[in-house]
């Protein structure tokens, strides 16, 4: 499903019209990024989480540097720390897709 596709499920569900159902499918997006990214005011204990009971959350984690391989050379390199975004769906969300 497409972003597209996504704003036009909502617009038949709410009645509301794409426009308004792509505004507000952008704004879940838009806040959920910047709750991810830091942006966003909010308490501490919160930070970087986005929880939605029955569907899921939204996290951000920490990878540490490791070593991996270019699979074209069989070199050994090392791979950077970085921070990423995950996504754990929630108990009814995986009992529904079962």
């Amino acid at each position: 499903m497409t972003k597209t596709e996504l704003i036009e499920k909502v617009a038949e569900k709410t009645g509301l019209t794409k426009k308004d159902s792509g505004e507000a499918v952008t704004a879940v997006f838009d806040i959920i990024i910047e709750y991810l990214a830091g942006e966003a005011k909010k308490p501490e204990a919160e930070r970087n989480k986005v929880q939605i009971i029955g569907f899921g959350s939204f996290e951000v984690k920490d990878r540490e540097a490791r070593k991996g391989r270019n699979p074209r050379t069989g070199k050994e390199i090392e791979i950077p720390a970085r921070t990423v975004p995950v996504f754990k769906a929630g108990k009814s969300f995986k009992e529904r897709v079962q």
